[in-house]
């Protein structure tokens, strides 16, 4: 299926969400949306939290029938620009958070996150949110999750005469915190979100 932004420019399947629902993990068999999915339905159960994965508003424009009974979405376009994948509250503060994923070792890309998710994730931080990004580097099998304000310090810097278009492995280790998997909830990571709240509120 073919989807498009607003402008016309054709959705990237390889920097997004729908890249993951073709990723299988040897470990788990689970994609990292997955896990997150199936954390929120632990942590909404357990009264912990209510937080959701937001739905992608898309207008679509081609369908074909190629039976009576069955349709197939040809091509679409996002009625806005997507923001982030997930929202929702926890301890009563309102959170939101992107979810990404990368086959390098030492670096994340910039690549994997678009402009309008940067300036909304840094308009909810100025209001009050808990803002971060969940990471897995999927060749080393680790997750982190990085706080919105150390992402948007290092996108900010990219455009510097020694600006970089990603933020290394070695940064993210040392500014992020560590999610280590577990059974119930798959992925633990409002454990990892309440570490990184306490170390930034002692900041």
């Amino acid at each position: 299926m073919n989807i498009k932004y607003p402008d016309g420019t054709s959705y990237n399947k390889t920097s997004n969400n729908l890249k993951k629902n073709k990723t299988v993990f040897a470990d788990r068999g689970m994609t990292l949306e997955e896990e997150i999915n199936q954390s929120n339905e632990y942590y909404r159960s357990h009264d912990i939290a209510v937080i959701y994965k937001k739905p992608i508003p898309l207008q679509i424009v081609k369908v074909d029938y190629p039976k009576r009974s069955k349709a197939v979405v040809k091509e679409a376009y996002f009625r806005q620009p997507s923001t982030t994948d997930y929202n929702g509250i926890y301890n009563r503060k309102y959170v939101d958070f992107e979810a990404k994923e990368t086959k390098h070792k030492t670096l994340f890309p910039f690549t994997n996150f678009h402009t309008h998710q940067i300036e909304h994730l840094r308009k909810c931080l100025k209001l009050g949110g808990i803002c971060f990004v969940i990471m897995r580097f999927v060749t080393l099998n680790e997750y982190y999750i990085l706080p919105a304000s150390i992402l948007i310090k290092y996108w900010d810097l990219q455009n510097s005469p020694n600006g970089k278009k990603s933020i290394s492995h070695e940064d993210v280790v040392k500014y992020a915190v560590r999610i280590t998997p577990g059974y119930n909830p798959v992925l633990p990571y409002l454990e990892a979100c309440d570490k990184m709240v306490n170390t930034m509120e002692e900041k």
